[in-house]
């Protein structure tokens, strides 16, 4: 029976939708956080950084039964359930679109073809390309080669992961990682450096360090040194000034590349290599014998932890991985160009689309709901399993990532709590969330919320998840 307000719905199968949708999700870094940030940080710009444990499960993207087995809500049933939410005075100026998740199929919206300023969830375009381009076991490497005259060169391959940390210390998210997702440590590329030195009879060396693998800006056109480091291939700690500083927001070091190169010579020091002078940039010579090298997560894990947490530096890192793996340069405008041009390849439709980054920084940015709902309704298409990790590395409602502190108990909209999985965006005046939610039937289904509003980020907010909570509730 379907009902058009879902009430027939018992609590007991609202649970088991919830624990379907997280235990059919497939590899993800999302899970219960040790600490719960602020989605908003108060510097005007993107600032939906979120804390999660990673908690590796297996299995399909969408759960077989219900979902599969189930009709499609009716666009007149959907908009009968969602009502006056749409109205709602704290979402000022609201596109929006309804698609089944299965087929794709757009079932319900308003100016779903307009263009709006989608935040960060252009992150979710910048996860499909890297992994319609990229194999999901791909790994960035961080290298040490031999330079000229007889020096090293520590040679950025573009892992901005990549830590000087103690392993026991390393925290996404606020919270101990995963093997699988714990980043390329520098002490193992120095001690491993050092090793091949000691080797070849060298205790003494003059060290240099290639970024030459980015062209373009270093910097986003919305830097400030807090949401998102200088774009550069070689980094450690994403470039932040203190690396055990909370996720949201970090103070950023001046040059990330000239920071890493110097840890990297105290990293050498301490395994017995002395360097002599100042590390000094230089590209590596051609065909230089490669001494050392570490490796980041998998691409599919990097694309999980850029969605789930909404890493900013790392976003513009996938993106030029990307860049570089179509044949672009691997810059703002290489990137841009490879992910629109991705989209258009998986038949997204691209009207009114502008990409001109990889994080949502950039309030240039346009993108209409109906491409969002497209975008992740072919992530979840059989024909593309490549794109799995869009779907897993969403943060889940009320339970990780950018989504930890959103539907509540209070929030009126606590009835969807971990049957949505969701991309969220924040900038000044503007609140996104695209996602997937679980209707009262177990049908999945894929969603794009874009407001532009004066009102206060909270309430836009909160408004915004009530609406996902109603489509929740559709048995229609």
């Amino acid at each position: 029976m379907r009902s058009g307000t879902g009430a027939g719905r018992g609590r007991g199968t609202v649970l088991a939708a919830a624990l379907g949708v997280l235990l059919a999700a497939g590899p993800t870094l999302a899970g219960p956080a040790a600490a719960q940030p602020s989605p908003d940080s108060g510097y005007g710009r993107h600032t939906d950084d979120g804390r999660h444990r990673a908690v590796p499960v297996k299995g399909p993207v969408l759960a077989a039964g219900g979902a599969a087995d189930s009709k499609a809500p009716t666009g007149g049933g959907l908009r009968t359930v969602l009502g006056a939410t749409v109205q709602d005075a704290a979402l000022g100026t609201l596109n929006f679109a309804v698609a089944d998740a299965a087929t794709g199929e757009f079932l319900l919206g308003s100016q779903e073809g307009v263009p709006a300023t989608p935040a960060s969830t252009t992150k979710l375009a910048t996860a499909v390309a890297a992994l319609a381009l990229l194999p999901a076991e791909r790994r960035i490497a961080t290298t040490v080669v031999r330079g000229a005259s007889g020096g090293i060169t520590l040679v950025g391959g573009g892992d901005p992961t990549l830590t000087a940390l103690p392993a026991d210390q390393v925290r996404i998210g606020g919270a101990p990682v995963d093997r699988d997702s714990a980043p390329a440590s520098m002490a193992d590329l120095a001690h491993r450096t050092a090793a091949a030195l000691k080797a070849a009879g060298t205790t003494e060396v003059e060290l240099s360090y290639d970024t030459s693998l980015y062209s373009g800006p270093l910097l986003h056109p919305d830097h400030d040194a807090m949401n998102i480091a200088a774009v550069t291939p070689l980094m450690v700690d994403e470039g932040r000034i203190d690396p055990r500083s909370p996720d949201e927001a970090p103070a950023r070091v001046f040059d990330p590349a000239g920071q890493a190169a110097e840890t990297f010579a105290g990293l050498l020091k301490a395994e017995g290599v002395t360097v002599r002078g100042k590390p000094g940039q230089a590209a590596a010579p051609a065909g230089a014998a490669e001494l050392a090298r570490v490796e980041s997560p998998t691409v599919a894990r990097l694309v999980e932890r850029m969605l789930t947490t909404s890493d900013n530096t790392l976003a513009e890192a996938v993106a030029r991985q990307a860049a570089a793996a179509a044949g672009q340069p691997a810059s703002f405008e290489g990137a841009a160009k490879t992910v629109t041009g991705e989209l258009a390849a998986l038949g997204v439709p691209l009207d009114g689309v502008r990409i001109t980054d990889g994080s949502g920084l950039a309030k240039a940015n346009l993108i209409p709901p109906i491409t969002l709902v497209k975008l992740l309704a072919a992530a979840a298409a059989p024909a593309h399993p490549e794109l799995r990790p869009v779907l897993t590395g969403l943060p889940v409602a009320g339970f990780s990532g950018t989504l930890l502190n959103r539907f509540g108990a209070k929030s009126g909209a606590n009835g969807a709590a971990g049957i949505v999985r969701a991309k969220t965006g924040t900038l000044q005046g503007v609140n996104t969330l695209a996602g997937t939610v679980v209707d009262a039937d177990g049908r999945v289904l894929a969603f794009a919320l874009m407001t532009r509003t004066d009102a206060d980020p909270a309430a836009a907010r909160a408004a915004v998840d009530r609406i996902v909570a109603r489509i929740a509730t559709c048995g229609c």
